[in-house]
């Protein structure tokens, strides 16, 4: 099961690629937490264009508790964010047959340290230019196909 979890993220319209990414790279569940925006709404429903629908998501208010959650459940979290443990993700793979989450941070703060020590790996995007970072749904695209391909 390869799912993502998103706390805080404050764009409906960020939220809602991440759902249509979702939908179109396989993944099984979106995990919204905190302030981010659920369907109904109508900037996931412009950018998603019908996937927040077939793709299976769920609200929980916080991220802490839907975390604590996932790890009894045995989930593997993986954490998309900048720092100095972070790995390239081309050195990471979903280990098979063991529920799979990418945490994808924030537009502002990215990753918080409160959920950051939770996951089992950090990763980052290696980047060739002169931004350390891209727009949060357009990385968690790209990290979402690095993950299955």
């Amino acid at each position: 099961m390869l799912s993502l979890l998103l706390p805080n993220i404050r764009s409906g319209f960020n939220t809602g690629a991440f759902f249509r990414t979702a939908d179109g790279f396989g993944w099984d569940h979106v995990y919204l937490c905190g302030c981010t925006p659920y369907p109904p709404h109508k900037e996931i429903a412009k950018t998603a264009l019908g996937a927040e629908q077939s793709v299976s998501w769920s609200y929980h208010l916080s991220p802490k508790k839907l975390i604590d959650e996932l790890k009894a459940k045995g989930f593997f979290l993986c954490a998309l964010e900048l720092t100095k443990e972070a790995v390239a993700i081309q050195e990471c793979t979903p280990p098979p047959n063991i529920p799979f989450c990418l945490v994808v941070g924030n537009e502002i703060d990215g990753v918080s340290p409160e959920i950051l020590k939770e996951c089992d790996i950090t990763v980052f995007l290696p980047m060739q230019g002169k931004k350390e970072s891209l727009n949060v749904s357009i990385a968690g695209s790209v990290a979402m196909w690095a993950l299955t391909h």
